[in-house]
């Protein structure tokens, strides 16, 4: 244990004086990460609200064969205007988000008491038009529910008597998860934090040191070179445990500011320490993967040219996730990346944890920090990891 400490000591102390290193590393990632998605959920959150909220713009064509529809539309909020010659265009050329197309016969069905036809027009791949399509929609559905209990009034007949089911919308989801789907991508910024946040430092160590030739004379000290690795690699823990506690910490200070973005996660200190905690086996998973990676690599651009598919790997279970919703099971618990996923969304969304389930977890998580720490081991015996070239 002396001679590990003593390594990681040496470590912590070179990357001391590269401070820029250290700026950019327990800076800018920390504050980055979750003020943009912060950010993210606010934006999202204040343009619905907007769309939602501000007179719906409508062209109508064919106005003149719904009188009444249109002024009902106009006392509900909307401004109508004349539809271009070609409505259709205008919607493919992004001039307008919808239009309502009235047919020549729909005085005709309306007086023969059938149903009139009137036809919404949309780009249903253009996101900024869902919330005016949904509003239509809702508004027209109004209209005619109210008309049509009007004339079975009007003819002796309960509106009652065609409602078979009365339908209530009982939202059971609690406070704190209100507005979460602003913060989906949230749990991906801390995972991707602690897994690659202090890979700058273990390729420097490794494939750094390697290049620069330092390394065979550390290699050719008394000490084991899994002594020697394994304080390297808790230099780099330190290192990666410390970013992330900054990434929490500068949530919680963010979230505080910017509270109208629509989400009521619990960012309590309480729930925060147990995230911190649950990440600190990925903070490792991370440290002996990239030292796996980096001892095989012989200078720190080739090390460093396994960046792009680090990143991409915890990003799999969230895009998952995001695609094809799947309720929570116990054996997510013991996969890599989806269980760090669902464990931070159970702790934001104020759900429960249970004993075994944590079992589940840091059994699991660190199993895998064994196996990655003995492949990572091995290639530190290999005598060619002191050669340069």
């Amino acid at each position: 244990m002396r001679t590990m400490l003593t390594v990681m000591k040496k470590e912590l102390r070179d990357l001391s004086r590269d401070r820029r290193t250290v700026v950019l590393s327990l800076v800018l990632a920390p504050i980055f990460a979750p003020m943009f998605s912060l950010g993210l959920g606010f934006l999202m959150s204040n343009r619905s609200e907007t769309l939602s909220t501000k007179p719906l713009e409508l062209a109508v064509a064919g106005a003149e064969h719904a009188p009444n529809l249109c002024a009902w539309l106009e006392s509900q909020n909307v401004e109508l205007s004349p539809a271009p010659e070609d409505p259709d265009a205008a919607i493919r050329d992004q001039r307008l988000d919808v239009a309502l197309r009235i047919g020549a016969d729909f005085e005709k069905e309306w007086r023969g008491s059938e149903p009139a036809t009137v036809e919404i027009l949309h780009d249903s791949s253009r996101s900024d038009a869902h919330v005016p399509v949904q509003r239509l929609e809702g508004l027209l559905q109004q209209y005619s529910s109210n008309v049509g209990a009007l004339r079975l009034l009007a003819r002796g007949v309960s509106p009652s008597t065609v409602q078979v089911l009365r339908i209530a919308d009982r939202d059971l989801m609690l406070d704190a998860n209100r507005g979460w789907t602003a913060l989906m991508m949230l749990p991906y910024f801390f995972i991707l934090i602690a897994f690659i946040g202090s890979v700058a430092f273990v390729i420097d160590v490794t494939a750094g040191e390697r290049e620069r030739q330092s390394l065979e004379p550390l290699l050719a000290t008394p000490s084991s070179r899994g002594q020697i690795m394994t304080g390297k690699i808790l230099a780099a823990c330190l290192f990666g445990v410390t970013a992330v506690g900054l990434t929490l910490i500068v949530f919680k200070l963010g979230f505080e500011v910017v509270p109208s973005s629509g989400a009521k996660a619990n960012v309590s200190a309480w729930v925060l320490m147990r995230i911190w905690l649950g990440l600190v086996p990925t903070v490792l998973m991370g440290c002996c993967l990239v030292t796996f990676l980096a001892a095989g690599s012989k200078s720190v651009k080739e090390a460093q040219s396994y960046l792009a598919g680090l990143m991409l790997l915890p990003m799999v279970p969230t895009m998952v996730l995001l695609v094809n919703p799947v309720k929570n099971q116990l054996w997510m618990l013991a996969t890599p990346f989806l269980a760090q996923n669902q464990l931070i969304m159970k702790l934001l969304r104020s759900e429960a944890i249970s004993a075994l389930e944590w079992v589940v977890y840091f059994a699991a998580s660190f199993g895998l920090v064994l196996v990655l720490w003995a492949l990572a081991a091995r290639r530190y015996h290999d005598e060619r990891l002191a050669i340069s070239a």
